[in-house]
Order: structure tokens, then sequence, then C-alpha cells
């Protein structure tokens, strides 16, 4: 079960970014043509790894800790710099679903899954 509660955050997490992406994608000026368009695709592409490791973790894939946890640990340090401040609520939401995610993953029974 924790390992189903971490892959439905991850596939959130995941989809937001993708949603973020097409954002920037539609709102692309010539000013910034370029750092709009590599922007759009960064997180579509994120979000769409991020998609794919929470089916592999839903299906108990041991392929997809690693990028997982390493996306989680990024998100903290992403929270952490946002602390504070006017940007304090995007540190909270950046770093709630990644404690959740985190704990499931590390869950003594979804290590031994993913171990197996």
């Amino acid at each position: 079960m924790p390992l189903k509660v971490a892959a439905v955050v991850v596939a959130t997490q995941g989809l937001f970014a993708v949603v973020f992406g097409a954002a920037e994608a539609l709102n692309i000026t010539s000013a910034r043509a370029v750092m709009g368009a590599t922007t759009a695709l960064f997180f579509v592409a994120f979000g769409c790894g991020m998609v794919a490791c929470a089916w592999g973790l839903a299906r108990v894939r041991s392929w997809a800790r690693g990028p997982v946890m390493l996306a989680q640990l990024m998100s903290l340090g992403l929270a952490w710099n946002f602390r504070g401040g006017e940007t304090g609520w995007i540190s909270v939401v950046l770093a709630v679903p990644a404690v959740i995610g985190l704990v499931g993953m590390l869950h003594p029974r979804s290590v031994e899954a993913l171990n197996y």
C-alpha cells in the first residue's frame, strides 16, 4: 500500500509538470522563444518521465526507484530554496508531496517489494 501511495503522488507530480510545460509552451513570446521552448520541453519530458516511473512503481518495478528518489530529493531541495517570505507556500507545495513520496518509497514493505 505505501508503494501505491507513492505511485499516486509521483503520477500527480508528473501530470502537474506536463500541465506546467504545456502552459509554458502556450505563453512563449518572440522575446524569449528559446528559453520558453526549452523550458516547456523540459517540463513536458520530465512530467512524462515521472508518470512512466509512477506506472513502474504501481507495477512494483525496481527500475523506477532511482529516478523517483532523485526527483523527490530534488523537490525537497527546491522547497528549501523557496522557504520564507512570499514564496513560502511554494515550499510547502513542493515539500509535502516529496515527503509523502519518500516515506512511501522508504517504507519497509516498499523496500522489500522493490528488492524482490
